[in-house]
């Protein structure tokens, strides 16, 4: 728990005086929302329950893959990944702060997308916030998770910013279903589906089991 904690704040605190990775999520989640707004047919019910859902996702995972890209930068650039591999706590620990890390930064990014993306696209999110922010803490999650681990994967490589989408967006299948589906289902009918629900509660115990298990490896060049 030290070395989460640890690991949590100095990625809090190097972000807060560079200020690198937020201002650039939020700028690149708006204008995505902006471009698929003005991509609709004109006179189209671009808002409505049929397509708003895919289209807040879509920002929200190019926001995310923009963030967790460089969520190892920092230690690459200064040579200290070895410093993290060296430290006598479980390696997990260590993944789990950097997830926190970056689960924070994307729910800010995803609670200020939300509100322009309402706004640009005439969605009532307002009556459904609450369950609103459960189902994008539940993808937030499952983001993080399965984002944290392949960035520490393709930090290392050539062409990391490349490798990580590639490496990710497959897998990331079945979490967008759900949260697709979940959305969707407040959007139409008020309530996010049973089965949606499932699959990214699912998908998040998973993956964050796993990463803290595998992540072991990561480290080592």
């Amino acid at each position: 728990m030290n070395a989460l904690r640890a690991v949590l704040w100095k990625d809090l605190l190097s972000e807060w005086r560079s200020r690198d990775r937020l201002p650039a999520m939020l700028v690149f989640a708006l204008l995505t929302v902006v471009v698929l707004r003005f991509s609709q047919p004109s006179g189209s019910l671009a808002g409505n329950s049929a397509t708003a859902p895919g289209l807040l996702w879509v920002a929200y995972v190019f926001a995310a893959v923009l963030g967790m890209n460089r969520a190892f930068a920092l230690e690459l650039e200064n040579d200290a990944l070895a410093g993290l591999a060296l430290a006598p706590v479980d390696r997990g620990w260590i993944f789990l702060g950097k997830a926190a890390a970056n689960l924070l930064l994307l729910a800010l990014a995803q609670v200020t997308t939300a509100l322009f993306f309402a706004i640009l696209f005439d969605v009532d999110l307002l009556s459904v916030a609450g369950p609103f922010l459960g189902v994008a803490l539940l993808g937030a999650l499952g983001l993080t998770a399965a984002g944290t681990l392949f960035a520490g994967i393709s930090v290392r490589t050539r062409y990391h910013e490349v490798m990580l989408p590639l490496l990710l967006f497959p897998l990331l299948v079945p979490l967008l279903v759900g949260a697709v589906q979940a959305t969707a289902g407040l959007l139409g009918e008020g309530r996010a589906g049973t089965g949606a629900l499932q699959l990214l509660v699912v998908y998040d115990g998973v993956f964050l089991i796993a990463s803290f298990l595998l992540f072991e490896y990561v480290l080592d060049e």
